[in-house]
């Protein structure tokens, strides 16, 4: 059931079962995140034939490493013997293959099972068919992006489909270089909330003057209450006294060469459904990860890129990385103190909408488009 008889200033959200029902959270897993294109891996943290890591894709673990012919794998985690998890570190490196711990099946770079105990006493075992469970997999901004449905959607649609639907184009984001930036920070959260909180309070800026103060000296507008995302094209500009995008306005790093005069001193933020935001400025980028684990538990990788120079010459980002930090912080404590409320009678039908905020209900209408229809109550 959803609020009826609302004044035309106000739209539904979902009802609060969608945050915390595990039915829902298993719909979700199944038709959202192994579903679609799911981000993972810096492709640059690959650095070597052999080096892997894992990680959790919707219910799957999934292996993402480094082939000797230079290109990116990624397969379900588990040996196709009996079933045990093969890579149980999140990251690491094996020499020429991967070994199961259990009874010791070996699978080679590419997937294919190599060696077993007595294995060449069976020799009906067709060693490809037997090898790991491939899953699609693509570089993009210079980050490995996996997807575990047998037929995967357009990647151009759905992933660099997001990107023009917010800035235009994907030249405009191209211009950044995100491939060849590098990691000069990475902060992982542990955010005890529902993953749909999170991405909606990413998506607007109603909230913006109440909570983040630091964010709205550098970018004055955001006190209005309207994200840059809810406009087409448009970067929130720099206040007239700041000089760059750091905790206090003062001076930023080094700008990217390739942004556009009229990207200079503007920030952009783009949702990539359903896991992936990223937010530019002009000398660093911004991208964070989500990984849903549970209908009240989201871990949130952040990176902050910067050219290579900046991070090998050993330049301070302190400034540069605090703000937004201190905006995540502030975000997600929000989304902390949210998530109790949806199991309460109160929010059983759900809340409002403001004008500022009606395009959350477009991201609302498509999700219940990806999941079952939910019974009314």
């Amino acid at each position: 059931m959803t609020i009826t008889n609302l004044p035309p200033s106000l739209i539904p959200t979902l009802p609060g079962e969608y945050y915390t029902d595990a039915e829902v959270f298993a719909q979700e897993q199944e038709r959202v995140f192994e579903a679609m294109w799911f981000c993972v891996a810096r492709a640059a943290e690959l650095d070597r034939p052999g080096a892997f890591r894992t990680y959790q894709v919707g219910r799957e673990s999934v292996l993402i490493s480094r082939a000797r012919d230079g290109s990116v794998k990624a397969f379900l985690n588990i040996c196709r013997h009996r079933g045990a998890r093969l890579c149980t570190q999140e990251s690491g490196e094996v020499k020429r293959a991967f070994r199961c711990p259990y009874h010791a099946w070996t699978y080679g770079l590419d997937g294919k099972l190599v060696a077993a105990p007595n294995l060449t006493s069976m020799p009906d075992i067709d060693r490809t068919e037997y090898g790991l469970i491939n899953v699609h997999v693509r570089e993009w901004l210079g980050y490995v992006w996996v997807c575990l449905a047998d037929e995967p959607p357009s990647f151009e649609a759905d992933v660099q489909g997001a990107i023009v639907e917010r800035l235009g184009d994907v030249e405009s984001i191209e211009r950044y270089g995100i491939d060849d930036l590098k990691v000069g920070r990475r902060i992982t959260y542990d955010v005890k909330a529902n993953w749909k909180l999170v991405i909606e309070n990413f998506m607007e800026c109603y909230h913006c003057a109440t909570i983040h103060p630091e964010l709205t000296e550098v970018l004055p507008e955001f006190a209005d209450g309207y994200a840059a995302q809810y406009y087409v094209g448009h970067g929130a500009e720099f206040g007239d006294e700041v000089q760059g995008f750091t905790v206090d306005g003062s001076e930023g790093l080094d700008r990217i060469p390739g942004v556009a005069e009229d990207q200079d001193r503007r920030y952009y933020a783009i949702t990539v459904r359903p896991q992936v935001f990223i937010n530019l400025v002009p000398d660093h980028v911004i991208f964070h990860r989500m990984y849903p684990m549970a209908p009240d538990r989201t871990v949130v990788e952040c990176d902050w890129l910067y050219l290579p120079h900046v991070v090998e010459s050993g330049k301070d980002v302190e400034r540069s990385v605090e703000l937004f930090h201190r905006v995540n912080q502030q975000d997600f404590d929000a989304c902390e103190r949210t998530q109790p409320a949806m199991s309460s009678k109160a929010y059983a039908d759900g809340g409002v909408l403001v004008p500022s905020e009606h395009h959350i209900g477009e991201f609302h209408t498509w999700l219940q488009n990806k999941l079952e229809v939910r019974p009314t109550h």
